[in-house]
């Protein structure tokens, strides 16, 4: 079975997948543009004789059950709020955690329910013009909705359960480890914004590892999808190469689509987790001289804040 992400529901895609499958596999020098906009209160889909049709059983926050008389038939976005939530609304830009109970809206089928347990799905940034920004506006943590998606090329019609279940830190939130001896010095900025003084540090032979935070989320799997923030500098001179703090937000790829190290530095942390790590040029960007082009022969100094993971079934991915 596959159901379409989040994103299919908008011209405008949201960089992360709702379920295992696939996902592209970039290294982590890649720019990332993130996307905003200004009215995400109206971006909600208007409500309908399909998404008022649904009855739902369940509270918001569990697992809900469905029923409705199929076929629904529509042609545009239908949401209707169902349960309103609590708190702060979201903003254009945030990340989301959100949960959904999915419908053939031609059967009645349930298709999938996914959120609900740790490690199902990434938090999505949200905005006006994407497919969650559309199903659910600005809403506040604890709001449910019933979204009625129509058809496409690639998916049927379906209705969507979904849950806000609330918006996730820009910064690992787990507590603060002993760092080793011989490690580059890390500090924080009030926004979180790492700086690296590389000092004495010494090429490994191999990766090494050390949190400066431990999270208490969910553990990260070979191949897992993660959302992280990096920031990332030479060890030759201290300057930075690359940083998601001043690209502006997060990103989200599978562990394999980065370099060796950098795949080690992940696999076995905790989300919610900080990581320092120092990768040598031969589990980076491989042996060579060094020079200002490109990261050829250098060793690599990573701060790595590890936001969400989704588990990924490797079997099924292949």
């Amino acid at each position: 079975m596959r159901l379409r992400p989040i994103a299919a529901v908008s011209t405008v895609a949201v960089s992360m997948l709702l379920l295992a499958g696939c996902a592209t596999a970039t290294e982590p020098d890649a720019e990332e543009t993130p996307t905003t906009a200004v009215d995400l209160c109206s971006a909600i889909a208007e409500p309908g004789d399909a998404s008022d049709a649904v009855s739902v059983e369940g509270e918001p926050g569990t697992p809900a059950t469905a029923s409705f008389e199929a076929p629904l038939e529509f042609t545009e976005p239908q949401v209707s709020i169902i349960a309103e939530g609590e708190g702060d609304p979201i903003e254009a830009g945030d990340f989301v955690s959100f949960a959904f109970t999915v419908f053939d809206a031609t059967s009645g089928e349930e298709l999938a329910t996914v959120g609900y347990e740790d490690g199902e799905v990434l938090p999505a940034q949200v905005s006006a013009d994407s497919g969650l920004g559309q199903m659910v506006g600005c809403a506040a943590p604890g709001q449910r909705v019933v979204a009625a998606i129509p058809a496409t090329d690639s998916y049927g019609p379906e209705v969507y359960v979904l849950d806000v279940l609330g918006t996730i830190d820009m910064t690992a939130t787990g507590e603060a480890q002993d760092v080793p001896e011989g490690m580059p010095e890390v500090s924080i900025a009030e926004d979180g914004t790492p700086s690296v003084t590389v000092g004495e540090t010494a090429t490994p032979a191999e990766t090494e590892v050390a949190p400066l935070k431990k999270g208490d989320g969910v553990t990260v799997g070979e191949g897992d999808l993660v959302l992280i923030q990096y920031h990332g500098v030479r060890l030759s001179d201290g300057e930075v190469f690359d940083s998601t703090w001043a690209s502006g937000a997060p990103i989200s790829y599978q562990t394999t689509g980065f370099v060796e190290g950098f795949q080690k530095a992940l696999v076995g942390q905790t989300v919610g987790s900080q990581v320092l790590t120092v990768i040598p040029p031969a589990e980076g960007y491989g042996e060579g001289e060094i020079n200002e082009e490109d990261l050829k022969g250098e060793t690599l100094v990573f701060v790595i804040d590890i936001l969400g993971a989704q588990h990924v079934d490797q079997a099924a991915a292949e």
